[in-house]
């Protein structure tokens, strides 16, 4: 009999099979699992000793054995053997008890095994442990005690390895398994995670085999990409094997049993990142209290804070974890203490909407409507600007700012009623702690306390010199790496938020008031299945692992997240992003206005016209998930230019570019000019034709060098806007009117030119422009004409172009 069963059910396997009196156990990914991706992982962590210097010594030890007629089945005594040659005995054995060392290191045991073994012993079964390795019985038992504990050890009753017998499972093993032990075959049941060494070679022998299905094809993928952005984003080295995977187990005992992609979304991104950030504050609070010798109260602020407090609550056992309302907004109005601040305040943000900026600075709303009613962005900046060097606003401003504090400081005794001397510890997820820099000193005047920060990222834009820290940050990453992971910090900050207005201000108790609520129903209810996901990973986490002998838990499990998070933003799959497809994010403070947060037809339009280069200014905040249809390649060019902060141009992403010819033309005269189309992607071009201030007719003739071609694009565009790199929403497109001599058009923008001759007539736009002006024409071309010739631009033209 041979079936298949999840993780989540091997505890109950026995149910299923009564007359047992053996349980035969697979040892490594069924009883024994490790934190690495892929077992080779744990040879990147032996000291003097590359991973290809490993690899290559068993190969070599296997093919020798081989060779003599003994089989593939080899000991890691033979393998350092051929590892070292020339290494005195003493020498090797040290280094086969580093290895087994940093084995033990990355191992745990399966909790759903053992808890299976525990039954089994109950029931009066043996146990065996059946594995294919290069360790004997001796190293694989001490391998299971230092990682697994003693007591785990003490269940199992033999271990055959296929070292010792010289045949793996598929070439045998079983059969001398079965000599040894004292029980038919039909009454061993067999567990394994590999079909064809667990299921194929065990089960012709009459045992009850049974496949354990570790993974999904979804999750093995996930996984690779977790290790290969571990790959991008931490270094090699030191005593830590390369793409840590703590999460692992607690994934493939959980996952199998939700059907909700939303779930599965918030349990494999949120579940692992936000378990590490917990545990993390947990002994952040316990360092701090040591520190000061005072309470410390844990603040999680509204309304990202949401769902990193809910996970707290669940796993501190009661502590307190309080739902703190202090917003960007609050919290800037709240400390304009002196005319420095206010003065700062303006110089940094001038440029903003100027409406925004005077609410910011508690200005009354007459007085916006009477000082900036009807100007100009740029007539409206300055405007505040005069107005906020006047010392009777200043005077206002400082006294509205004092009476706002007074309000927000209600809030926090509302909250947990601190001492003085007391901490109070901001929680949040980051990543620049802006709510901390303006509130810090104003919290510890007038309470008291000492303010700390502690964040899930932080990349701090200045340097405040405040009690900050986060779980990811400069201590452990550097800067180009902070930057890339808070490029797209908004997805993670769309998850963990609530549907709740955000705070505007305050009751004279402290009782919040807030602005309307700015995400639609929809999201929201995709969002809480999210965090329901992430909730149950919670629970699966405290009860998947069994170890020993670990420390440093901490950095563990901070890699892993970290390698989580860059894979969700930069390596999102399908189905992730089909949960998230419909979220919208809002654009700027004070405004009502939201954008997709990420949007594939502007991504496919934006690559053909100028390649990655299209982002440059986008308002949309997770750019990555609109280029997921575009291949690795292209994926992996944003990563690897986000990561490492690439100085690469337009110029060095474009190959070879095409002479086009085209005619210009005008009420008195035409000429031929070639104009330079540069490569963008997926075979497309760009030709930047001038046409003045929009007088010129334009004809690009395609049928020169072509018979057939894509057209993708065709528009008039400010050259001021289109050298700029602005965004797509914020230049001013102009609709060209393309008119074909010689070519048809066969459909979806295919041209079907008949001869040289065929040319593509653009008039100029109907408006009358004052402005130097170009014509940006996307192609694609298809078949090129027999005998056309690839002419070169000269210096001139290129410079004309």
């Amino acid at each position: 009999m041979t079936i298949s069963i999840k993780p989540h059910d091997i505890a109950h396997l026995l149910d299923r099979f009564p007359q047992a009196t053996c349980l035969s156990l697979d040892c490594f990914d069924t009883l024994i699992w490790r934190d690495t991706h892929a077992p080779a992982d744990i040879f990147r962590a032996l000291p003097g000793i590359s991973a290809a210097q490993r690899a290559g010594a068993e190969r070599k030890a296997r093919k020798a054995q081989d060779l003599a007629g003994k089989g593939t089945e080899v000991s890691i005594g033979q393998i350092y053997a051929r590892l070292m040659p020339n290494a005195k005995p003493a020498a090797r054995e040290e280094a086969i008890a580093a290895e087994l060392l940093a084995e033990a290191r990355h191992c745990y045991a399966f909790a759903p095994t053992v808890e299976l073994m525990r039954a089994a012993r109950e029931r009066g079964l043996d146990i065996v442990i059946v594995s294919d390795t290069y360790l004997d019985e001796e190293q694989l038992r001490t391998l299971i005690a230092t990682s697994a504990g003693e007591d785990v050890a003490a269940l199992i009753d033999r271990i055959f390895c296929s070292s010792t017998h010289g045949h793996s499972k598929a070439g045998g093993l079983y059969r001398h398994v079965l000599k040894k032990l004292k029980h038919t075959p039909e009454a061993i049941v067999h567990l394994g995670d590999n079909f064809a060494a667990d299921v194929e070679g065990v089960a012709p022998l009459g045992v009850q085999a049974v496949h354990l299905e570790q993974w999904s094809d979804g999750a093995r993928q996930r996984l690779r990409l977790e290790a290969g952005m571990d790959a991008m984003i931490h270094a090699r080295g030191g005593t830590d094997a390369p793409s840590l995977q703590p999460h692992r187990a607690a994934m493939a005992l959980g996952e199998p049993q939700l059907e909700d992609p939303a779930a599965r979304l918030g349990a494999a991104l949120l579940g692992p990142v936000l378990h590490s950030y917990d545990a993390w504050l947990r002994d952040e609070a316990a360092a701090l209290e040591k520190a000061h010798g005072a309470k410390v109260h844990r603040l999680f602020l509204m309304r990202d804070g949401h769902l990193p407090q809910l996970i707290h609550e669940r796993r501190s056992g009661g502590t307190a974890a309080h739902a703190a309302e202090l917003s960007r907004f609050t919290a800037t109005a709240a400390h304009f203490t002196d005319d420095a601040a206010i003065a700062a305040y303006v110089e940094e943000e001038l440029g903003h909407r100027p409406q925004t900026l005077a609410r910011q600075l508690l200005m009354p709303e007459e007085r916006i409507a009477s000082l900036l009613d009807g100007m100009s962005m740029r007539d409206g900046s300055l405007a505040l600007l005069k107005e906020s060097r006047s010392g009777a606003f200043r005077k206002a401003t400082r006294r509205a700012s004092r009476a706002f504090a007074d309000r927000l400081c209600a809030h926090v005794r509302q909250l947990c009623d601190p001492q003085p001397g007391d901490v109070l510890m901001l929680v949040d997820l980051g990543y620049n702690g802006s709510v901390q820099n303006r509130i810090d000193g104003v919290l510890a005047d007038r309470l008291g306390v000492h303010v700390a920060g502690r964040y899930l990222l932080l990349r701090e834009r200045d340097c405040p010199g405040l009690d900050k820290l986060g779980l990811i940050d400069a201590r452990h990453y550097d800067a180009e790496m902070l930057d890339a992971m808070c490029a797209n910090v908004a997805l993670l900050e769309q998850l963990c938020t609530k549907a709740q207005g955000s705070v505007v201000d305050y009751d004279e108790d402290g009782t919040p008031i807030r602005g309307a609520i700015d995400i639609k129903q929809q999201q929201s209810e995709v969002r809480e299945r999210v965090q329901a996901g992430c909730l149950a990973f919670q629970d699966w986490a405290e009860g998947a692992m069994i170890r020993q002998g670990r420390d440093e838990m901490e950095a563990l499990w901070r890699k892993g997240a970290a390698s989580v998070l860059m894979r969700s933003m930069y390596l999102p799959l399908p189905e992730e992003l089909e949960v998230v497809s419909a979220f919208q994010h809002d654009v700027n403070l004070g405004t009502e206005r939201t954008v997709p947060l990420f949007d594939r037809k502007v991504a496919r339009e934006g690559l053909r016209q100028r390649g990655l280069f299209y982002m440059n200014g986008a308002e949309r905040m997770y750019l990555p998930a609109e280029i997921d249809g575009e291949g690795m390649a292209t994926r992996l060019s944003l990563l690897a230019h986000r990561r490492f902060n690439l100085p690469f141009t337009f110029a060095d992403f474009a190959g070879a570019p095409i002479a086009l010819p085209v005619i210009f033309a005008d009420a008195r005269s035409a000429s031929h000019r070639m104009v330079e189309a540069t490569p963008t992607h997926d075979g497309f071009y760009t030709a930047a034709i001038p046409v003045g201030e929009g007088r010129l007719t334009v004809a690009p003739q395609f049928g020169a060098l072509y018979e057939w071609v894509e057209l993708a694009g065709c528009t008039f565009v400010p050259v001021e806007d289109y050298v700029s790199g602005k965004h797509e929403a914020l230049r001013h497109e102009f609709p060209a009117d393309p008119q074909f001599e010689g070519i048809s058009n066969a459909g979806g923008g295919l041209l079907h030119c008949h001869s040289d001759a065929g040319v593509m007539m653009v008039p100029p736009p109907a408006a009358i422009m004052d402005q130097p002006m170009l014509l940006a024409c996307t192609f694609r071309p298809i078949v090129h004409r027999a005998g056309a010739k690839k002419t070169l631009i000269s210096e001139d033209e290129r410079a004309v172009a």
